[in-house]
């Protein structure tokens, strides 16, 4: 096993507390927003071998095995987080692995540097991702029944709301939330600005349900996303629920403190809540604007004490183990690269003694046993 030196980005958003608590460190008063476990070229774990990319490429096979090289190539097809939000993030989809390749491709052909900040596909891959609470964690997940956004929007008592309103009463209903967000994001800057001020007072004014979004226009004052927003569920996970965002579901983290696993990429399409590029016509191509229900995931239980995060997809497969004090050791062993990260307690892994915020990386069929007490995630993959 490999003991794990992790990057921790601080982006604007992330909270100056939560990450340092959970790693008993002082806060620097800056936000730390992610820290990231994995091959991601843009941030890699080190290693006393070197960083986990350069670890990976010396011998593909051995670190990932062979079945996981022939099914996703000879790379880490994931990347392990604990994100820690502060603020809100930016309202996003991703897009399905097809679409991720088309665009791409596009892109290339057009000669768009991948660095270029109206660029949408950094690469051509997909990028499903599940989130779980560590803590009590806000976020929107996938659009509302259109008669349910209709009605939050109505009770705001905004008159500039009322042809939303009216358009969400119309079917079928995936044209309606189509020509409403359409409509939304392409509103007059300056009269949207107005409304969504409007909106953040009366929904300060209101609390309870609008408590949410008082608190999202608070930190976006005049973004056309905080209605947007609005048509999206609202869903507050408790410590060990989680949620699975597949491709073309819109969704945002609003607060609170989770590990968070996805394909490894970097395509994300933005609706709002963001000071970066928004390209309307693209995401209105990756949208799926089916009203759904959130979805919270909690964990399946096994006989040998794993408890697995169930989603359709391979490239990940997230699970985890609650240490008793009197358990014995569990054997961890797979033929499949895996990242084993402590969350609670004093975990030990193999030779190395895992507290909590801290990982390792377990090459695919090396002996992975582990004992103590404590919380222990463990990301793998289906191959």
């Amino acid at each position: 096993m490999d003991r794990l030196d992790n990057t921790i980005r601080p982006y604007a958003w992330g909270s100056p507390t939560a990450i340092p608590h959970l790693l008993g460190t002082e806060p620097t008063g800056e936000p730390q927003a992610e820290m990231w476990m994995g091959a991601h070229p843009g941030a890699p774990s080190r290693t006393g071998r070197g960083t986990l990319v350069e670890v990976i490429d010396a011998d593909p096979e051995k670190e990932l095995g062979p079945a996981a090289v022939a099914k996703f190539g000879p790379r880490l097809p994931f990347l392990l987080k604990i994100l820690a939000a502060g603020a809100p993030l930016s309202l996003q989809v991703h897009p399905d692995l097809e679409q991720a390749r088309e665009g791409y491709a596009d892109e290339e052909r057009r000669g768009i540097p991948v660095d270029a900040p109206h660029r949408n596909y950094k690469d051509a891959n997909h990028k499903p991702e599940l989130i779980c609470a560590l803590t009590e964690f806000d976020g929107l997940c996938g659009f509302r029944d259109p008669l349910a956004a209709a009605g939050l929007l109505d009770g705001l008592g905004i008159d500039s709301l009322k042809p939303y309103v009216d358009l969400l009463h119309a079917h079928p209903e995936d044209a309606a939330l189509r020509e409403v967000l359409t409509a939304i994001l392409t509103a007059d800057p300056e009269e949207m600005s107005r409304t969504v001020a409007e909106a953040a007072t009366a929904c300060t004014r209101l609390g309870g349900a609008y408590a949410p979004y008082a608190d999202i226009a608070h930190h976006y004052p005049g973004d056309p996303g905080v209605i947007a927003a609005m048509l999206l569920n609202h869903v507050r996970l408790q410590p060990g629920e989680a949620l699975y965002l597949g491709a073309g579901v819109p969704h945002a983290y609003l607060n609170g403190l989770g590990v968070e696993i996805m394909a490894n990429s970097d395509n994300v399409l933005r609706c709002g809540l963001t000071p970066k590029h928004v390209d309307v016509p693209e995401l209105l191509r990756i949208v799926r604007f089916r009203p759904s229900d959130p979805g919270v995931l909690r964990p399946e239980a096994s006989p040998d004490g794993e408890e697995l995060y169930e989603t359709p997809i391979d490239e990940f497969r997230l699970s985890r183990y609650v240490l008793p004090e009197a358990g014995g050791a569990h054997d961890l062993t797979r033929a499949t690269p895996q990242i084993l990260l402590c969350t609670a307690g004093t975990v030990r892994a193999g030779e190395h003694d895992l507290t909590p915020g801290r990982s390792v990386f377990v090459p695919a069929g090396e002996k992975a046993e582990v004992s103590g007490t404590g919380t222990l995630f463990r990301a793998t993959v289906v191959a």
